[in-house]
């Protein structure tokens, strides 16, 4: 059956709200991409703009002036990046008797929502996380850990991490401010004797493993966020037996640096580029219609975004992180 027309669908703004009221899935507390990539709101569904090369930041310039000259002024030599937005979305029938036969128990249209949105949401983290734990993508900046963070006694995460972050600065200008990891390995780091050192001699006095917290191993690490990583995802075929696995691997940890503001032209790792103009909202637009064949409501979750690496140099890539 051809998908209604946008004419016929109604924007449903209260289920994307009443879904901050429940807490029914757990995954979406451990999506990411956002804040590994923030969003930038765009008036077009595709173009390019000027993106400034490393070096160009770095360039230098001669300040001084001379009495009647003019002063220094800044001509970056702008690179083109493109971007085009393309539509993801997902759908869940709401069955007229069945609403009814549960409606005691629960709202339909909430729980369709909620699968609905869960859909879009896991399938935008699936994406960033094959463009973020990307050894090809990342492949001159790249490190092999020798002592996986699992091998507690022996692992050396924190001068694995010094070291990456001043090949960061070599290759970039920039100091890195973020690690991206998944829970498992976020769990193994509260358990290297290295971590537990540096957190006793920062004051603290209690470190069993869940008093050790993000901020006190980001600040063992001299960086401002540690992004943990909690989505699952089914990685078994339709029909057969469920294969729970992390959206984000265990066996890779990145290093770079994350945008703290909106405008493009800040040196980041990533972006979010979103367009709204067709009634799409960055994470999910709500909307409902009518389906008389099988007697349903429809409930349809979607977006119009585009994912890209903006400045590769600003990352380091951690492989072999888990046994």
């Amino acid at each position: 059956m051809p998908s209604p027309s946008s004419s016929l669908s109604t924007l449903r703004p209260e289920l994307a709200g009443s879904m901050l009221e429940y807490d029914h899935d757990m995954n979406a507390r451990g999506f990411i991409g956002h804040r590994v990539a923030p969003v930038i709101e765009s008036a077009q569904q595709a173009g390019t703009f000027g993106k400034i090369p490393i070096e160009e930041l770095l360039k230098e310039s001669d300040t001084k002036r001379a009495p009647g000259s003019g002063y220094s002024r800044g001509e970056f030599e702008f690179e083109p990046a493109s971007f085009a937005c393309e539509e993801h979305g997902h759908e869940e029938p709401v069955d007229d008797r069945q609403a009814k036969m549960y409606a005691s128990y629960f709202n339909a249209e909430v729980i369709a929502a909620t699968r609905a949105r869960a859909a879009v949401q896991r399938n935008a983290e699936k994406r960033w996380a094959a463009a973020i734990f990307n050894a090809t993508t990342f492949a001159s900046y790249t490190t092999a850990i020798t002592h996986e963070w699992d091998d507690a006694t022996n692992a050396v995460p924190l001068t694995d991490v010094e070291t990456a972050a001043n090949a960061i600065w070599a290759a970039s200008g920039l100091w890195p401010n973020a690690l991206i990891v998944n829970r498992k390995v976020f769990r193994n780091l509260r358990n290297c004797a290295q971590i537990i050192d540096r957190v006793k001699y920062s004051g603290f006095m209690d470190t069993r493993a869940g008093l050790i917290t993000e901020a006190a191993i980001a600040q063992c690490f001299d960086l401002d966020h540690i992004i943990v990583a909690g989505g699952a995802k089914n990685s078994a075929l339709e029909g057969q037996t469920a294969s729970v696995a992390s959206v984000w691997s265990d066996e890779y940890a990145m290093l770079c640096r994350v945008a703290e503001t909106d405008d493009i032209q800040e040196p980041c790792i990533a972006r979010t580029i979103h367009w709204g103009e067709d009634g799409s909202d960055a994470g999910g637009m709500m909307e409902s219609y009518r389906d008389e064949t099988v007697r349903s409501d429809i409930i349809r979750d979607r977006h119009d975004v585009d994912e890209l690496i903006m400045h590769a140099a600003s990352g380091h890539l951690f492989s072999n992180v888990t046994t």
